[in-house]
């Protein structure tokens, strides 16, 4: 059900080596870019028309608008299941209280007497926010771009979800729920590519964004990647990923059920077990079976997902094997169930979120830990972080300086100028001085 990959015996390559030995989805955005250009553009030409016709073309729905009326959205709250609605408001207040501390405060400081750095954070005026609405339907998504672009400042948020022909040609009626749980009123069904671009370009109907976050697939991350530069996004979401960092200690039941938690999102999603005892991954292995038989989306989502090339358990010589093996793949999600888990977790240096102890599983993170679920994928943790507060948020730097501050260092200046070739640079300096720059 699922393949082993053996890097025991011989000292692990470092690097790029590394990490072509290890299990990936293939997600080729350049490829989809091509196929997501024409559809951009007509957005930009067409606007509203255009959304109209793909609504039609891709979600077999014809629509009069686009724009989802306030009326909607509050007879999806009343409709709500009480149960549902008590989970979302209770992840909306978890990830409140996460969120709200991270905002960020103005911060002076004095370089020299009479000069002054000061950097201020400053929210994006509007954020387009996208819901996926194709094999699953997700409202924790809603609350986990919202939360923290609400708790940055951001004055106008957008939500774009796909319409959905069984309910109307609207979204999903959970995801206008949590869209009026949030106050979120601006609301689009309108999926894939061409959300992207009615953020990026603007239409009729919606105003065009600063920002746009939220997951896809794979023609949302190409249409974030075509419009890099015009708006900026959080990242280029690929196939969901979970790796378990797991010792002899750990209990092959929960490792089972955590590695089809995630497969059960996509047959690209990755399951991936890095350990160094050879027990627990035959009892893994055994584990899966009957789990998977008891459950749902098996074969259209499970089964691929945990016999693709993008999963596997990777067996190693020793925790600290396991730790660079980690490191190197860079997990979306990455779960330590070992001896003093704690520990182990505070060394891992690349991970989306990382879930500590038998405790923790994945599952809380998507929806009440208060942590964020829209985490880096495909390696990229290496680099980029998770959504954040911090994410909707511009730091500026603020430089107030006074004559004597600048005559203090004004021939510093003039130097360096002169030695970059920049003679107007040095010339701005000495202007304010007469053209003769004090000597220090």
């Amino acid at each position: 059900m699922i393949s082993r990959i053996d890097l025991r015996g011989d000292a692990l390559p470092t690097g790029g080596a590394l990490r072509d030995l290890l299990p990936r989805a293939e997600f080729d955005v350049e490829a989809a870019l091509e196929k997501v250009r024409p559809i951009c553009e007509a957005v930009h030409h067409r606007g509203d028309a255009a959304l109209i016709d793909y609504a039609e073309k891709f979600d077999g729905v014809v629509l009069d608008q686009v724009r989802v009326p306030a009326a909607a959205l509050t007879r999806a709250l009343e409709e709500l299941d009480p149960a549902v609605r008590a989970g979302l408001e209770e992840s909306i207040r978890r990830a409140r209280i996460v969120h709200r501390e991270q905002r960020r405060s103005p911060h002076t400081t004095q370089v020299v007497p009479g000069g002054t750095v000061t950097e201020k954070w400053v929210p994006v005026e509007r954020v387009g926010l996208y819901a996926p609405g194709g094999r699953s339907v997700y409202p924790s998504s809603v609350i986990m771009n919202a939360v923290p672009a609400q708790e940055a400042g951001v004055e106008s948020i957008a939500l774009a979800s796909p319409p959905q022909r069984e309910h109307g040609g609207l979204p999903h009626p959970t995801i206008l729920a949590a869209c009026a749980l949030l106050g979120v009123d601006e609301v689009y069904a309108v999926g894939g590519a061409q959300a992207v671009a009615m953020f990026a370009y603007g239409t009729e109907s919606c105003a065009p964004a600063n920002m746009v976050t939220g997951p896809g697939n794979i023609w949302v991350a190409a249409a974030k990647r075509y419009f890099t530069g015009r708006i900026g996004i959080d990242t280029e979401a690929g196939p969901t990923e979970i790796a378990v960092l797991a010792d002899d200690t750990a209990d092959p039941v929960h490792i089972a059920s955590d590695l089809i938690s995630q497969a059960e999102h996509d047959p690209l999603a990755a399951a991936v077990l890095v350990t160094d005892s050879v027990d627990l991954a035959e009892a893994v292995e055994k584990e899966l079976e009957p789990q998977v038989a008891a459950t749902r989306h098996v074969e259209d989502r499970i089964l691929p997902a945990l016999r693709g090339r993008q999963s596997a358990i990777v067996l190693v010589d020793g925790l600290e094997e396991g730790l660079r093996v980690v490191d190197a793949y860079g997990a979306e999600h990455l779960e330590i169930q070992t001896a003093d888990a704690a520990a182990v977790a505070d060394r891992v240096r690349n991970a989306g979120a990382i879930f500590v102890g038998p405790w923790a599983p994945v599952s809380l993170g998507d929806y009440c830990a208060g942590s964020n679920h829209v985490l880096p994928t495909g390696g990229c943790a290496c680099h980029s972080s998770g959504l954040s507060v911090q994410s909707f948020l511009r730091g500026i730097h603020i430089v107030d300086y006074t004559r004597d501050a600048l005559a203090e260092v004004a021939h510093h200046v003039v130097t360096l100028a002169e030695a970059e070739d920049l003679p107007a640079h040095g010339a701005a300096i000495k202007a304010r001085f007469g053209w003769k720059v004090p000597q220090q």
